[in-house]
């Protein structure tokens, strides 16, 4: 017989796996393969700013409130990012997959889970500096739709400029970074024509299937979030719609030998985590 702590722990895990569930089912967002810890503290910081006393208590509240549900997914959703974030990925980029980019004629570039949109245009910059924006498309997806609207905007916080300048120069730009943006206010405003190719769209990685072949995916600190299973579905999705040849870029933390596609991938960086596919 479990004891009474064991008790109430089986208690809230059943309820947050009917709470997922029910979000699934009526919502169409699937987190039930999300990592239960992640997922456990994002649930119980929202009963917390709610005064809810129980995880029924909320399951209530985003089935009959779509406001609710607004805020929770808000919770859920990945929100560390900056612009050129882990330097050391782009310096790889710039090195070793723009070379190869060069001999194509069009390219194409999914950002999948791109947040607030920073890393989009770091590498809208990174491309425009080695001759590439013009002949590129990048397509930037995340599942929140507040995001994509903060993304699509270009501005941010002027405060973050001198990281990001940091962070800029370690990845290997060699100009004035104030020159890709105009201050606006507390905002540093980037340029209309870093966003002129960029298409922003609402994408689930978990339940939506893929839309286009692209010769570079980069998807950065969000598969840390899944489970297994969930890690290699994504995974799947993203060999699927992957052109021959091209590259996929992941996070710092994030291992590409844990999946199922491992086989199916050349390591061109190992600091910078990016993969070329060969099979």
């Amino acid at each position: 017989m479990p004891s009474a702590t064991g008790g109430t722990d089986d208690l809230e895990r059943l309820e947050i796996e009917l709470l997922l569930e029910a979000i699934y089912r009526h919502y169409g967002f699937d987190f039930r393969d999300y990592t239960f810890a992640s997922i456990q503290r994002r649930i119980k910081y929202r009963m917390q700013i709610e005064h809810l006393p129980n995880v029924s208590a909320l399951q209530a509240q985003v089935l009959h409130n779509p406001k609710m549900m607004k805020k929770l997914l808000d919770d859920f959703s990945i929100h560390v990012t900056e612009m050129f974030r882990d330097p050391e990925f782009f310096l790889a980029f710039r090195q070793k997959v723009v070379p190869i980019l060069r001999k194509l004629p069009h390219i194409r570039i999914w950002h999948a889970g791109c947040s607030t949109g920073e890393e989009v245009y770091s590498m809208a910059i990174l491309l425009y500096e080695e001759g590439l924006y013009e002949r590129t498309k990048l397509y930037a997806t995340d599942m929140n739709e507040s995001l994509i609207n903060i993304a699509e905007q270009a501005m941010f916080p002027l405060q973050k400029m001198r990281l990001y300048t940091r962070n800029y120069l370690h990845a290997g730009g060699s100009r004035a970074f104030s020159e890709y943006y105009t201050i606006k206010d507390d905002y540093a405003a980037f340029h209309s024509f870093l966003t002129k190719n960029v298409t922003f769209a609402q994408h689930n990685l978990t339940v939506d299937q893929s839309f286009n072949e692209f010769h570079v995916i980069i998807c950065r600190n969000v598969l840390i979030y899944f489970n297994r299973t969930l890690a290699n579905r994504v995974h799947n999705l993203f060999y699927e719609s992957l052109a021959p040849s091209g590259f996929l870029g992941l996070g710092s933390k994030e291992q590409l030998m844990s999946t199922n596609k491992h086989i199916y991938y050349e390591e061109i960086d190992t600091c910078g985590r990016i993969y070329q596919k060969i099979k």
